[in-house]
């Protein structure tokens, strides 16, 4: 319990330099947000998801909220508890998956993804930390805009005003499984702090279907902490600082007893934001991240295989952006940013057929990889008509790139040091919103974009039984270009309806690509074309609420000569869909119920392996007890539909059972 307790007791330190922040006036007004979204962010489409519904999910989870947007995807359909961590990587539009993040995560303007690996650390991404997400499907440029090749995904902190001065809450689950959390928000000055803390942990349920079960088989037990601090305070009427920091630790057992995974995080960012004439908004942040595997031999007598011990990587970077006054008719923005990313892999293999179970080789691999950008945007406002248009380019560089194995037996060294490369590379977008009436706007938008190979596509091999995916250090940037056409429709004051037909193309598409059946290759693929529609609807009828989304996705890869040319790439779902309804009077009992399907997808390229469709259903209730208390119970996949979540060469891993939730929150 110490090593949960010792790191908000550190957070807690920097308070005391916010309580001296002098009151300039009275009517300082600290909000602790960013600048406001330009007009012309509606031509891209966006689905928002706000605080409420973010806070009203029966997992707790803000990769289940996500996938309140139809086309959200993980590589794997496991969350945080049950999946193996670096598999944690975010897709939009069927793209295809792998483990890295196609889609650029952004917490209050920082990017999330692991600096080696390119997941997204979910388990330390609390829902009730959050104000609000708006997630926007296809490519992306602005800050950060490397990347964003799938889409963007921006989560902002909870305000002021959304964070109560103390709240806290306590859950008993399914397969004694607990989760506490609690957040203090005083006020300081003319400023605020807020330090939270969740921990969460649970026996796990098996992930092993019953016929494919062994000795060595368990359930997929989890324990994970994060806390979180947070502080603004005022530099003057209109401008402020904030400064965010994250410190989390995942551990997680999957399939077999001592396949052990280890993931770590300290995360810290200052933020300055001034809403003057000249707008800016300014940032830099640190990451420093680890992650630990061991992986358990498929086959008796069930020995350590390998054990992947240290992945150390940093992060850094930070963005100026200005918006200087040309006028009320435009919205200009204009910034740097930069991102530099460095890690490295240090794993041992071992012999599981020999009792003593040696190491039979060591091995080290890693490099370092910085993208810097320029930008320029612009929103111009002509009456009913908004265009919007910018362009950026970035020079990329992937350095110090190695790969070191040493025979534990011998001492033979094979060694490989990777020739450095960069490059420049130019995207942008341009976009158009027309207001027919007061009920209907039409949308229309362009854009392309890139992302770089992350350092684990690069240069680190794994194994997931029975197949061996080999790193690839020749991988060449991805490049994105798409175009979409929509409406948003609002009938009656209170309902909403939206309709995109969008077309992708991704070309050199990062995949793994199949040699044999038991060994498979990163390596780029000619283009991945992806092309559908996406529908949502929200209404709000007095105390009830609706809301859906579904996106239908026909992608193929194109990869002539390859013997899945044509086919549908890994991971990619035709379709999706996603439905709520919650009812919340103003006082009283509140209600609300998921339903999600996922249409049947393939694991590997060659279409061999299928993961089957899934619909479940969630819900979750609260009852008021007292001033600020409730009673809540939560109950995820309630009919227990199986979902197999990997299925590799036959043998699969299944995701969430039916989970129940019991407990109590408290809010004043």
């Amino acid at each position: 319990m110490i090593r949960r307790i010792l790191p908000i007791a550190l957070l807690v330190l920097p308070t005391a330099a916010l309580a001296q922040t002098p009151a300039d006036t009275p009517n300082i007004v600290v909000t602790g947000a960013g600048l406001g979204l330009p007009p012309g962010t509606a031509a891209y489409g966006a689905v928002i998801l706000d605080r409420a519904r973010l806070q009203d999910s029966a997992s707790g989870r803000i990769e289940s909220v996500l996938g309140d947007v139809a086309g959200f995807q993980q590589f794997r359909r496991s969350d945080s508890r049950s999946a193996n961590p670096s598999a944690q990587g975010a897709t939009l539009r069927a793209l295809g998956g792998n483990a890295s993040s196609r889609t650029l995560v952004l917490l209050d303007g920082v990017p999330m993804a692991d600096p080696f690996f390119g997941y997204i650390p979910f388990s330390a991404l609390v829902p009730d930390r959050l104000s609000v997400v708006r997630v926007t499907r296809g490519g992306g440029i602005g800050a950060f805009g490397a990347g964003a090749v799938a889409g963007t995904i921006e989560m902002a902190s909870a305000t002021r005003d959304q964070l109560p001065t103390l709240s806290a809450s306590a859950f008993y689950g399914s397969r004694n499984a607990t989760e506490i959390a609690a957040s203090v928000t005083p006020d300081l000055g003319n400023g605020y702090v807020s330090l939270s803390g969740r921990w969460d942990r649970g026996d796990g349920f098996q992930t092993t279907p019953v016929a494919q079960r062994v000795a060595a088989t368990v359930p997929a037990a989890y324990d994970s902490w994060s806390t979180n601090l947070r502080a603004v305070a005022p530099l003057s009427a209109t401008s402020e600082l904030q400064f965010r920091a994250t410190v989390f630790q995942d551990d997680r057992t999957l399939r077999f007893a001592g396949a052990d995974s280890r993931s770590q995080g300290q995360d810290a960012s200052i933020r300055y934001i001034a809403r003057g004439p000249w707008q800016v908004d300014a940032l830099a942040y640190i990451q420093a991240r680890n992650f630990a595997n061991v992986v358990i031999s498929s086959s008796a007598p069930f020995r350590k295989s390998l054990n992947q011990r240290n992945t150390p990587s940093t992060g850094l970077g930070g963005k100026i952006e200005l918006r200087p006054p040309v006028g009320a008719d435009h919205v200009l923005r204009i910034g740097i940013d930069t991102r530099f990313a460095t890690g490295d892999m240090v794993e041992d293999a071992y012999n599981a057929s020999i009792a003593s179970n040696p190491v039979t080789f060591r091995r080290h691999a890693g490099g370092q990889q910085q993208t810097s950008g320029l930008f320029v945007e612009d929103d111009w406002t002509l009456g009913r008509l908004i265009l919007t248009g910018g362009l950026r380019g970035d020079r990329w560089t992937i350095t110090n790139g190695f790969y070191r194995q040493v025979n534990a037996t011998t001492d033979a060294v094979s060694a490989n040091a990777y020739a450095d490369r960069s490059g420049w590379e130019m995207s942008g977008r341009a976009g158009a919103l027309y207001h027919a009436s007061d009920a209907l706007a039409l949308r229309a938008a362009a854009y392309s974009g890139f992302r770089l190979p992350t350092l684990n596509e690069l240069y680190r091999p794994f194994v997931v039984f029975p197949i061996t995916t080999q790193a690839n250090a020749a991988l060449q940037p991805e490049r994105l270009k798409g175009a979409e056409v929509g409406l948003d429709l609002t009938p009656v004051p209170g309902i909403t309806l939206s309709a995109t037909g969008f077309y992708n193309r991704l070309d050199d598409a990062i995949a793994n690509i199949t040699l044999t059946p038991t060994t498979r290759r990163r390596g780029n693929v000619d283009r991945i074309v992806a092309k559908g529609v996406e529908l949502t609807a929200a209404a709000r009828l007095g105390d009830l609420n609706l809301s859906a989304s579904y996106a239908y996705s026909h992608s193929s890869v194109h990869a002539p000569g390859a013997a899945f040319d044509g086919l549908t790439p890994a991971q990619s779902p035709r379709h999706a869909a996603s439905a709520t309804i919650a009812y919340g009077p103003a006082t009283g009992l509140t209600l609300s119920t998921t339903l999600r399907y996922v249409a049947r997808q393939y694991e590997d390229d060659l279409q061999s392996d299928v993961l089957p469709d899934a619909l479940t259903i969630d819900a979750i209730a609260r009852l008021p007890l007292w001033d600020g208390a409730r009673l809540v119970v939560r109950g995820e996949n309630l009919f227990d539909a199986q979902i197999v979540a990997r299925n590799a060469g036959g043998s699969m891993d299944l995701g969430t059972p039916r989970t129940l939730w019991v407990g109590v929150s408290f809010a004043r």
